[in-house]
Formats: C-alpha cells, structure tokens, sequence
C-alpha cells in the first residue's frame, strides 16, 4: 500500500438526514470487503485503498473499521487507526456512496468514528484531507476540527493535503510550543532529527536537511549499538548543540557508560565507554551544565516553562514494539499528557506526520517509557538560547 492513502476524503456530506430511514452503524467484518471495495471505486478516483488494504486494516488490532448500512447494503465507512502508547487517532479515510449524500451519512459516520477512538482512551483524532475537497471540509469543520498544518504534493495528483484536528475529551493545550517537525531519513538519525527540530525551535534561521542530519549523527554517534549503526547519546547530542552557541544542560540518572548493555562483545563495550569518556572531557572543559540524578516529568514542564526544549531518551518498545533506544523532542504539555514530536515515521504502519507530531502521551505512561535498559537509565538534554532565563531541575 502506498503511503499516501489516506483521507483525501471524505464524500460524505454534512447536511440534515432527509426522508430516507437512518442507516445502521456497525463495524465492519471481513465478508464486508467486497462491498467496501465497490464503495472505494464509486467514491475515489485517485488513492484507492487495495483489496489487500481493506483486509489488513479489517483484522488488525490497531484499527476499526465501522460502516453504514441500510437494508442490507453499504452506504459509507469510517476508519481510524490508532497510535500505540499515545492518548491519539487518526481518521484514515471516509466515504459515503455518492448516490446516498445529503442524507446525513457522513455525519454519523464522523460522530461514531469520534465515539469509537473514546472508547480506546483517545483524547485527539487527527486527519489528512484534500485542499480542494471543500464539502467535506465544511462537514469537519462543522464537527469541531481545527486546521494545524499544511502538507504540500501529497496525494497521487500532486494535491495539497490540510491536516486537520479535534480534541475530543477536554480543551486543546494553550501551552504548546511551535517546534518545526523534522523526520529523520535513516533509521539510526533519531537523536540528530530530535535536535534538528529542536534547534531549529529555538533559531528559526537554521535550514534543516539531510547534510546536517548526517553531520549531527557523525559528532554524536557512539559508534555501536544492537546492530547495525550506532546510535547518539545525550553527551554527543549535548556537544554537538553547545558547538552550534546553544546553552545545553544535560541530565543522566547515573555515571554508567550508556547502551553498553545493547552489545555482546566485550571489545564493542570497551569502545562505547571510551567515546563516553572521551565526549565527558570535552563536556567537562565546556560550559555545558551536567547533572546526574534523577529527572521527572514534572521536571520536564519546568524546562518547558524556563524556555527550554527538551530531548528525551525512551524505550520505544511501548510504541513500536521494539527495545530500542530513541529520542523525542517535548512540545509541550498540560495536567494529564506530555506533548512530543517523534522523528520516526513508521511508513509501513500507514502513519504520516501528522501521527508524529505533537503526540499525546499521559504522563504516567512517559515516566515509564523514558527509561532505557535493564538498568532503567534516563537522559535527557535540554536546549535553550544563550542568555535565557532558566530554574534548577526539582528533585526527585
């Protein structure tokens, strides 16, 4: 499936039922493909979704698929993917039978979208749609959702796709900083990705690209990881910032050598302690302020508060599965969730930018996610311009 399927969409209409019977919602089964797959081609000309598509979304465990159906025959659907470990969703596609608009379909698909995405404890639900797609942006709009960005040449035909918002339990966080998304281009440039936009945040002259992210990992890598190429700790992040006249803090729970843990051999262990203690001595000759100890969410807000942008270091295995080190940037926050912008786009999940950014994570769930290995290690590495106003980290 291409990546760019997704809701260009809908067809459907906003306005009041008319005389016909209101359709039945319900979800979707699997003897539901063939019909769904016939509603797909009377609906969209471009960025169809595949037999194999619909199938993939009808059995897996993060997606629901609910349709419309009246007299035994499908009038619309609504799908919603969910992102693992955050408090979001996202309304992949919609569509109502074109013979059937104006009855209010699409409404009702929408609310029951919104309905189904509470029941999965989801506080935000996200969308891709066509700029030029003004009826279903009208019913949208009418619904609450709220325009948060631009993706320019997304679709097949090269058109726009406004990326579109609704928190649909509470308010929407005033508190949330602009920081410009960058998405990392190879799977071990999380780290420079993170300090790209958080650079870029704080100097908005910075041109991020794919030669700086690769010059970033080049100054921060700690050369080995679990496989592969290595990845970047907070001392290598930390340095590559002061070098570029960003006042750095960097907080680490203890003095251990990081991600010594991620490798076998003990001649790999030996060279991963060394580029630590190798990038200390510059730290320590800096004016790089470092602490160890212990760094609570709480302690996040605070950096928030004082201008700074944080980086922090998590387990990415309540996300993606997978026990990894990676590094997200904090946007914001507000009393329940942690706001953060993820550099890794998960293409083969279906997800997009707007899946990364400014995920909602509840702050129960962040104190657990960021802390890495065995020995529940903690970085984090804060960026502020020089001069700014900044407290002292609570403690504990």
């Amino acid at each position: 499936m291409q990546h760019d399927i997704t809701t260009r969409r809908t067809s459907a209409a906003g306005a009041a039922a008319g005389p016909q019977r209101a359709p039945r919602i319900r979800h979707a089964r699997p003897s539901d493909l063939d019909a769904l797959l016939e509603l797909e081609i009377r609906c969209f000309e471009t960025d169809r979704l595949s037999r194999r598509s619909f199938r993939h979304m009808l059995t897996r465990a993060k997606a629901v698929t609910l349709v419309a159906e009246r007299d035994g025959t499908l009038l619309g659907y609504a799908l919603v993917l969910f992102h693992a470990g955050t408090c979001m969703a996202r309304l992949y596609s919609v569509a109502v039978d074109p013979r059937h608009r104006g009855e209010g379909t699409g409404r009702m698909l929408l609310e029951a979208a919104e309905e189904a995405a509470r029941t999965h404890g989801v506080i935000a639900m996200r969308l891709e749609i066509r700029r030029d797609n003004p009826r279903a942006l009208a019913l949208y709009r009418a619904g609450g959702y709220r325009q948060f960005d631009v993706h320019a040449d997304y679709y097949e035909d090269h058109q726009d796709a406004l990326r579109l918002e609704k928190t649909l339990v509470g308010e929407h966080p005033a508190g949330l900083r602009r920081v410009p998304y960058y998405e990392q281009t190879l799977e071990f440039t999380c780290g420079p990705a993170a300090l790209i936009m958080a650079m870029k945040a704080l100097r908005p002259s910075l041109r991020p690209d794919r030669k700086l992210e690769l010059r970033l990992w080049r100054e921060a890598t700690t050369i080995f990881m679990t496989a592969g190429h290595g990845g970047c700790g907070p001392y290598g992040l930390g340095l590559a910032a002061y070098h570029r006249g960003f006042d750095v803090e960097v907080v680490v729970k203890d003095e251990a050598a990081l991600f010594v843990d991620s490798v076998r051999s003990p001649e790999k262990k030996e060279v991963i302690a060394l580029v630590q203690e190798d990038l200390l001595d510059e730290i320590r000759a800096s004016d790089i302020r470092l602490r160890y100890g212990p760094f609570s969410v709480a302690d996040l807000a605070d950096a928030v508060d004082s201008g700074g942008v944080p980086l922090v270091l998590i387990s990415s295995y309540r996300i993606y599965g997978e026990k990894a080190p990676h590094w997200v940037v904090v946007t914001g926050y507000d009393d329940n969730l942690i706001y953060v912008h993820d550099p890794y786009v998960d293409h083969d999940e279906d997800r997009t930018r707007t899946d990364c950014t400014n995920m909602p994570i509840l702050k129960e769930e962040f104190e657990g996610m960021s802390r890495y290995g065995r020995t529940g290690q903690r970085a984090v590495v804060i960026l502020r311009n020089p001069g700014s106003a900044r407290r002292r980290p609570r403690q504990g």
